[in-house]
């Protein structure tokens, strides 16, 4: 017993350390994948595809990020997917084979696949326009950010291949994009409104009003960032346009609107984990705090874009550690700043390796050494101020950032002057004036640069207007043919609804002519039914009077004229209640039962479940078949017979009526008919089937009728079910 205690022990530690090692390997491999997930942030990937040889765009096209995000392409063949780098990009279509891409960046990717049906191509010159176009917008994307002359050249390309009001419209927008880059925005602005004037976009509008703010159109860009309808835009482009709407209250120093704007954004963005944002988020919301005077709300903010920015890319993270520093500076907090500065000194080299950095980024390290000497300068810490600001010097020329040269050069010259070395401290200022003459020669290259690259921009916008002048008046020629297309069409549709509706009233007036057709038909069907009836029962008085039974025959003919009023009163009308019916085939049974008491007996049961007031039938529908039950069935019958007529309840909508007799059926009642009889047709049965083919017309199958044998022994009798829908 102890040997087994000892053994469950053991097995229960094992069973126990299995689970402490599988819970810690599943915490392990979260937080690989959480570090992975921060080291390697999702951007958003822009894309179209194509076909190969025509660049006619495909659209409904499944593109995919394996086991991440999935999308569509759109009319124009175009999508935007979230990725990281080094995921696999899926495009897969039915009508080709499946293409697998790496990502690498954010640039633009476009998939060119071969056709899919070559009987299905357009025109050549519609090919050649597509194909053009396409390729043109395609190097607008690459050499944006490249060499503007080059990309607005493209644009005048695409332009001159465009067909459509929507491909005007991506042509104007990208054109707008390329001079956002350029810091064209008063160029911006006018593209912008030409795109939106082809094709409105959630994309032009954000990108409009963006570029009135950074035009300093501060009003126009709040009332186009308020006019966008905000649940027509994407949670990306719902984050853009508070951070639009916070930039633009801060630039125009209404604080307290730019934090509420922000807030907005960075709630959409802690949301829909859309953590780049996050972080921009938090840095503009604590630096409009710091603005609006609030240095405790600014610090938490800053904490929480610090943080959240370590977690980005290693150059974003260093970018928010220069605005958290110049937070410090302007609060006065020159120990942290120094902190700060001496960390983005060490780290930027690690991001110089894998990218360039412009001397005018602020993450040069000719800055922050300039910056972090100005500090303890402020801090008449003169023994370190000194050879930071001379290392900022040194790297300052070695790059050729005069601005920084000269602001070290001035600021060493100060820091000399202050520590009470005169002699070093002109001799620094003469150096520094050397510089602001080597920067001013070098401004006025700039300006004349800058100049001519202004004039260069202009005459390509203006060949750009002139093709819109063009695509003008083509639109306006087009419209013209357009306009005469729609007459035509809205004449044809005009003629079809006018033969429609003359198809319509010919339809009703042909229902109509059938319908009274039927009512004369069932009104003549009726006006033989009656004579017929009234003959048979003509025959049976004559009977009773034959045999000297005056008494029967007197009590024959009192019924037989109840009988008869009833008929005559019901010989107008389609369909009679079931009720009266049950009535009027109870007396008429009755007084063939008078006749031949000695021949059947007979019983009328009519289920408790049937309504039978909310049941409808057609006159003398019944009559018939009771009639040759009696007279061709049980009336030739050796020993007494039975007539069943039985009502019951078949569903929700339908009742059956049974009319059943053992009699001697319908073959032997055929051999017993004289030569005369069988010449004869049955005028009573002929009149039925007419009657319920035109009531099943006139009433949707209202009425049916089954006949049988009832039963398998010498009589074999006859049934007939008749079944009546509820209207």
């Amino acid at each position: 017993m102890k040997t087994l205690l000892t053994y469950s022990f053991c097995v229960l530690l094992i069973l126990c350390s299995f689970g402490t090692l599988s819970a810690q390997n599943n915490e392990a491999e979260k937080n690989a994948l959480k570090l992975k997930e921060e080291k390697n942030p999702f951007f958003t990937i822009r894309g179209s595809v194509r076909e190969s040889d025509t660049y006619k765009p495909i659209s409904k096209v499944n593109i995919e990020v394996n086991g991440g995000d999935y999308t569509r392409t759109d009319a124009n063949g175009a999508f935007t997917i979230k990725a990281r780098k080094g995921d696999e990009l899926i495009v897969r279509h039915k009508d080709f084979e499946t293409v697998y891409h790496i990502i690498e960046d954010n640039d633009r990717i476009t998939v060119e696949v071969e056709p899919a049906d070559i009987s299905q191509k357009s025109s050549s010159k519609f090919k050649v326009d597509i194909k053009a176009f396409n390729a043109f917008i395609d190097s607008v994307s690459k050499y944006k950010k490249l060499d503007v002359a080059k990309s607005i050249g493209f644009v005048g390309d695409a332009l001159s291949q465009s067909t459509t009001v929507s491909q005007n419209a991506e042509a104007y927008l990208l054109l707008a994009e390329v001079y956002m880059h350029w810091e064209q925005y008063d160029l911006a602005v006018t593209n912008y409104r030409v795109s939106l004037q082809n094709k409105e976009t959630n994309a032009a509008k954000l990108g409009l009003a963006k570029a009135y703010e950074r035009n300093k159109n501060y009003q126009e860009s709040l009332e186009t960032y308020e006019a966008i309808h905000k649940k027509s835009l994407s949670n990306y482009q719902l984050v853009t346009l508070y951070e639009g709407l916070g930039d633009t209250y801060f630039s125009i120093k209404n604080f307290q609107a730019s934090i509420d704007a922000y807030e907005k954004g960075l709630e959409i963005a802690n949301k829909h984990l859309i953590k780049p944002k996050i972080v921009d988020l938090n840095s503009k919301i604590a630096q409009s705090y710091n603005s609006a005077g609030r240095v405790d709300k600014a610090e938490q903010f800053f904490g929480n874009s610090l943080n959240l920015a370590e977690k980005e890319t290693k150059k974003r993270a260093l970018e928010e550690k220069v605005t958290v520093a110049d937070f410090q500076n302007t609060n006065r907090n020159y120990s942290a700043e120094i902190q700060l500065r001496k960390e983005i000194v060490e780290d930027v080299e690690d991001v110089q390796r894998d990218s360039i950095i412009a001397n005018e980024s602020a993450l040069t390290p000719q800055k922050q050494n300039y910056k972090i000497g100005n500090a303890y300068f402020l801090q008449k810490d003169y023994e370190n101020a000194i050879p930071y600001l001379e290392k900022s010097i040194e790297e300052a020329d070695a790059k050729g950032d005069l601005i920084v040269k000269k602001d070290a050069t001035k600021k060493l010259s100060d820091v000399h002057v202050d520590a009470g070395n005169f002699e070093m401290g002109k001799e620094t200022f003469e150096a520094y004036k050397l510089v602001v003459d080597e920067l001013y020669i070098k401004r006025e290259q700039e300006l004349s640069q800058s100049d001519r690259f202004r004039r260069n921009i202009n005459s390509l916008q203006n060949r750009i207007n002139s093709l819109t002048g063009n695509q003008e008046l083509i639109t306006s020629l087009a419209q013209a043919r357009s306009k005469n297309q729609q007459l035509i069409i809205y004449s044809l549709i005009a003629g079809l609804i006018m033969l429609l509706i003359a198809a319509f009233f010919m339809y009703k007036y042909i229902k109509q002519q059938r319908l009274a057709n039927n009512l004369l038909a069932l009104k003549s069907l009726r006006s033989q039914m009656n004579p017929h009836f009234i003959f048979n029962a003509l025959n049976s008085v004559n009977s009773f009077i034959t045999i000297n039974d005056e008494r029967t025959a007197n009590k024959y003919l009192s019924d037989f004229s109840y009988l008869m009023r009833a008929v005559l009163e019901n010989s107008e009308e389609d369909f009679i209640p079931l009720q009266k019916e049950i009535e009027l085939l109870d007396l008429y049974t009755k007084l063939e039962h008078f006749r031949f008491q000695d021949k059947f007996d007979y019983s009328i049961t009519v289920d408790e479940n049937v309504d039978v007031e909310s049941y409808q039938i057609p006159p003398m529908l019944l009559q018939p078949y009771i009639e040759n039950a009696v007279w061709h069935g049980l009336r030739y019958k050796t020993e007494k017979g039975h007539l069943y007529i039985t009502i019951s309840k078949k569903n929700d909508t339908e009742i059956t009526i049974t009319i059943a007799d053992d009699g001697i059926g319908r073959e032997r009642s055929k051999h017993l008919k004289t030569a005369n009889q069988q010449k004869q047709k049955s005028k009573g049965m002929g009149n039925i089937k007419k009657r319920v083919a035109i009531l099943n017309d006139m009433y949707k199958d209202k009425v049916d009728v089954y006949i049988d044998d009832y039963q398998d022994a010498e009589d074999v009798g006859t049934k007939v079910v008749v079944t009546i829908k509820k209207d």
